[in-house]
């Protein structure tokens, strides 16, 4: 399986989600991000899973799914 984007790192600001993809720093407001991911608690947060082509990113205990390109387009915006 070829990876669409290599995700090195995500983390969490108070109201922000933080990505390392594709070698690009990316620092997005969860509010336009993702209402689930705002509410969630810390450990919610912290429990992904990202797919093996670095397609998307899953969070299992809110069931929350991030499509990376999407979260890309996002950015470009910004």
């Amino acid at each position: 399986m070829i990876a669409t984007h290599n995700i090195k790192d995500i983390s969490f600001g108070q109201n922000t989600i933080l990505l390392l993809i594709d070698g690009k720093s990316i620092e997005l407001s969860l509010d336009k991000v993702s209402k689930k991911l705002k509410d969630a608690s810390e450990l919610q947060r912290k429990f992904f899973k990202i797919s093996p082509s670095g397609y998307g990113i899953h969070w299992p205990l809110i069931d929350e799914d991030l499509s990376v390109d999407a979260i890309l387009k996002l950015a470009s915006t910004e």
